[in-house]
């Protein structure tokens, strides 16, 4: 097998965690003799995983992506401004998910004509001192992951379920995974590879 990691922080962790705890590299310990390239980068968002396909491996077997998150992060300016009315905050968290499900569409779209065997990841959200109007902004950008993963019967791994402790999250930057956060979501990745059934092409959501 040749996994690819493609995405933000989640998978590119790093300058958060000390030598040897990066995801991508618990991940090539637990699959021993198969290979993992690491085409997520710190930072990134939906729209910026185009660059990264120019090095997509010709032999990939599986695609995981987890993107999303600094598109949150980009948006949050929305939950500072005011609004005349709660219809009108309404329509303006609608118009940044929408904007944010067309870019997410179209990366998926991109990723699935380099490899079929994609699998999405969800936002996690029990990140520690997290204010509770972006937890209502990423449940709906989780919405969208899941709608646009199920319309393509993808898999998906809910970080929100997996990384669900304050010792999931580095103590560096408490939006990154830890090497205990690194841990559970590799773990997640290989019960994935084991007994996920990629030719029926059936969504199954993992957490």
């Amino acid at each position: 097998m040749h996994i690819v990691l493609v995405g933000d922080s989640v998978f590119d962790n790093g300058p958060y965690v000390n030598e040897g705890e990066e995801v991508s590299q618990l991940l090539a310990n637990i699959l021993g003799k198969h290979t993992v390239t690491l085409l997520a980068v710190d930072g990134d968002m939906t729209t910026d995983v185009y660059k990264r396909l120019e090095a997509f491996p010709e032999d990939a077997s599986h695609v995981f992506v987890s993107c999303g998150g600094n598109d949150a992060l980009e948006s949050g300016y929305v939950l500072k401004e005011s609004a005349r009315s709660v219809s009108d905050a309404l329509g303006k968290l609608h118009s940044i998910t929408e904007r944010f499900r067309l870019n997410y569409s179209h990366m998926l779209k991109a990723l699935l004509e380099k490899h079929p065997k994609l699998v999405a990841c969800t936002i996690y959200n029990r990140i520690p001192e997290v204010p509770k109007e972006a937890l209502t902004a990423l449940a709906l950008f989780n919405e969208v992951i899941l709608e646009e993963a199920f319309k393509r019967k993808l898999a998906v791994i809910d970080l929100r379920i997996i990384c669900d402790e304050k010792e999931d999250y580095s103590a560096v930057s408490p939006i990154e995974p830890s090497h205990q956060g690194g841990i559970k979501i590799v773990n997640t990745i290989k019960k994935v590879l084991d007994t996920h059934e990629f030719n029926q092409q059936v969504s199954t959501v993992y957490g």
